[in-house]
């Protein structure tokens, strides 16, 4: 293994370990979100989705349905966004003193495509545990009769390669790749150009580094999250109901885009809103703080 294998590998492990930290919080609104995106019965706002789910199936089988499959996520999907990401990042900042430039003169365009190229390649691998996530969190929704009972992700994704064929693992798979490519274009790149001109101020201590950088890396991520939200979620609600979908009855990625929006109306793409961005701040804020300060740890150097 070369060592800029080694490097990545590395930093693809600590944003997978990164990632299930957010994912072990953040779970119970990932499924509130899910939820209220596909269709059946419908919640009249978040409180009353996460009352709900609580009051009908518990904790366990409720709001941590599916957490197995969101532990396998970012193992495939998180490891790639985050670790990709952060290993781009860092070439170009060494390519930048090699050529006695500052190191962070790396443009806020680069940083975006970075992230979409990060995410877009964790979504595609991920999109089998993306799928079994969206089933799992979503099977109590449904009447008795149609749920699937899957018992673990595993055996969700042998079920739906075995009773619907292979190809169907990557069902929504346009979507999830176009909604990871957005989201992660504006969560890592507006993240890290964000933290550095925060840290310009002053206003959280020389170069940001009051309070260990916390602070710092809070706002920097709750304003990327804010922008990729408000791009990513009408592919994420799109997304969520072809996954869901085992009949196909969505011709299309646009199809299903299309038929919402004439059916449900064009606000229903971004229907899961709040969970979906009350989910990603904090799931981003934790995960890049975590892989932030366990790079710090093993290895000296931040990771954004």
């Amino acid at each position: 293994m070369t060592a800029a294998a080694g490097v990545l590998l590395l930093k693809m492990v600590i944003a997978a370990f990164s990632g299930m930290g957010a994912a072990t919080v953040c779970h119970p609104l990932d499924v509130i979100k899910t939820q209220m995106q596909t269709e059946g019965h419908t919640y009249s706002g978040f409180a009353d989705a996460a009352l709900g789910i609580y009051r009908k199936n518990g904790l366990r089988e409720g709001l941590y349905a599916g957490v197995s499959a969101a532990y396998l996520r970012q193992w495939l999907y998180g490891s790639c966004r985050i670790g990709i990401y952060a290993y781009l990042l860092e070439s170009a900042q060494n390519a930048n003193v090699e050529a006695g430039l500052d190191k962070n003169a790396v443009s806020l365009s680069s940083k975006m495509l970075m992230g979409l190229t990060s995410g877009g390649i964790g979504s595609f691998v991920g999109t089998p545990s993306e799928l079994a996530l969206v089933r799992m969190s979503n099977d109590k929704k449904l009447p008795v009769e149609k749920r699937r009972n899957y018992n673990g992700v595993g055996d969700c994704i042998a079920r739906i390669a075995r009773e619907e064929g292979y190809p169907a693992l990557f069902t929504g798979a346009p979507a999830t790749v176009l909604r990871a490519c957005l989201l992660s274009a504006c969560a890592m790149g507006i993240t890290s150009e964000a933290k550095m001109r925060l840290s310009e101020t002053g206003f959280f201590g020389t170069d940001g580094k009051s309070y260990g950088g916390v602070p710092l890396l809070f706002v920097a991520t709750l304003i990327s999250s804010l922008a990729a939200n408000i791009v990513a979620n009408p592919f994420d609600v799109v997304k969520s109901r072809m996954q869901q979908d085992a009949s196909g009855k969505y011709s299309s990625m646009l199809d299903c885009f299309l038929a919402t929006a004439r059916g449900e109306g064009v606000l229903k793409l971004w229907s899961g809103f709040v969970p979906a961005f009350l989910k990603l701040a904090p799931y981003t804020v934790i995960s890049l703080l975590l892989t932030d300060k366990i790079t710090k740890i093993i290895t000296g150097k931040e990771a954004l």
